[in-house]
């Protein structure tokens, strides 16, 4: 059955008040999934259609070349996915869920101000890093569908916009409780800070330049100092000082 395209992204204000369980379908993950020895053979599926996506892209992937690797045979692989597009959006799926695991879900922990917004930015710098020499399904997918409408750019879409929604909530938060500036504006903040994890990805992964995680981390510590209130400075030099 094809999938319907994505609709927009709910608040993630809403996201914090709901159960894990309920938030992985708001934030992406498919209900029908199948359960068991099924939902096992699907994991490790997708885990593998993964890991090939990261170094081929999700245009590479195939049922045939995947099944090959798997040591399935097609019709075992088509039962799960149905499709080549299919298993396209389901593995965009499968990177959001592991994503907001690392990134989104441990963030909720933290007070909401600086403190969550600092570990969700760390977080996400954290898993580019390690993505450089696997790849960044949500950079490498940009570069392959961005002009190419459809079901699997919708699915894309709809992942990178849910993820900026709550940095972008996080962003208004950290105003609202006073650690950054009343005048900052939160579209901006948000923009200068993807533009340090795609520097990052670009620089890491294509040039090879050494130490670029520790400039963009330098980066985000003067992004946030510059916007940052009296009391903003305090505790930002005491979540660096914790990371140390």
């Amino acid at each position: 059955m094809p999938r319907k395209s994505a609709s927009a992204a709910p608040a993630p204000a809403i996201m914090e008040a709901l159960p894990r369980t309920a938030a992985a379908v708001v934030l992406g993950a498919d209900p029908a999934e199948p359960q068991g020895k099924g939902r096992q053979t699907r994991r490790a599926i997708l885990d593998c259609a993964l890991q090939m996506a990261g170094r081929i892209g999700l245009e590479g992937l195939s049922i045939g070349v995947l099944a090959d690797r798997m040591g399935m045979s097609k019709s075992g692989v088509f039962a799960h996915f149905g499709s080549r597009e299919e298993l396209q959006i389901s593995v965009i799926r499968h990177y959001h869920a592991l994503f907001e695991a690392g990134a989104f879900y441990p963030a909720l922990e933290q007070p909401r101000g600086l403190p969550r917004l600092h570990m969700m930015f760390g977080r996400w710098l954290a898993q580019v890093s390690r993505e450089v020499e696997t790849g960044c399904i949500y950079i490498s997918g940009a570069v392959e569908f961005d002009d190419r409408p459809g079901p699997v750019r919708d699915a894309l879409v709809h992942m990178v916009q849910t993820w900026h929604d709550a940095l972008l909530r996080a962003v208004r938060q950290t105003i609202e409780v006073g650690h950054l500036r009343a005048d900052a504006q939160p579209e901006q903040l948000l923009f200068e800070l993807h533009g340090l994890i795609l520097a990052l990805h670009h620089d890491a992964r294509l040039l090879r330049v050494p130490g670029s995680a520790q400039f963009a981390r330098q980066g985000y510590r003067r992004l946030i100092g510059h916007y940052a209130t009296p009391a903003g400075q305090k505790l930002l030099q005491a979540l660096l000082d914790a990371a140390d």
